[in-house]
């Protein structure tokens, strides 16, 4: 086990994807949604408390016309989708203090402010959760790493469509990127601060 340091002034935690179309009435595996959300919503509520930036990314689109449009087997239709899908969940707490992204693809770093937003406020270290583990927490991760950024993540605050995909990406993908950490080992690196 490798021991977490966390500067909270310096971390931000990134929320993917926890909004109603997604958190909400999905099966996910090896988690729900509820719990997903309840280790995210813990995650945010201490954070916020030490002085870490929090930033809640949210997927959508208005019309679907600024979402990538590629063929392939299976793809994600924004047509049809309730007016509430997009909105974050409010479990969260998400206040005007907190950053807020929509993003139009998988990574929260492409075509949004996110790097920008990190910079300026000298974090090096991201706590990363939400929902889908292999997508677009993954997809954030990479770009995350080629970035150049520590990372932390928080293994019980994600979930896939099915146990598989997430324990591929926790087995062998983020080992590589990362630390990966229960919400409660990331709470307690925090208070020992």
């Amino acid at each position: 086990m490798i021991k977490i340091s966390i500067n909270p002034e310096r971390t931000a935690l990134v929320i993917i994807d926890l909004q109603k179309g997604i958190a909400k009435g999905r099966i996910l595996e090896p988690f729900s949604g509820e719990q997903v959300v309840k280790n995210a919503s813990r995650l945010v509520s201490e954070m916020r408390r030490k002085g870490s930036f929090i930033v809640a990314v949210h997927v959508g689109s208005r019309d679907g016309k600024d979402m990538p449009s590629v063929n392939s087997e299976s793809s994600m239709h924004m047509s049809n989708m309730p007016n509430d899908w997009m909105d974050i969940v409010p479990e969260l707490s998400i206040t005007d203090n907190d950053h807020v992204i929509l993003k139009h693809s998988w990574s929260a770093f492409y075509g949004t402010d996110l790097d920008l937003q990190l910079r300026r406020r000298h974090i090096d270290t991201i706590v990363l959760c939400g929902i889908s583990t292999n997508i677009g927490v993954e997809s954030t991760a990479r770009d995350a790493f080629h970035h150049n950024y520590n990372q932390i993540f928080a293994t019980d605050a994600m979930a896939a469509m099915n146990v598989k995909e997430h324990e591929n990406t926790l087995e062998f993908i983020f080992p590589r990127m990362g630390i990966r950490a229960t919400t409660e080992e990331i709470i307690e690196s925090l208070q020992n601060k």
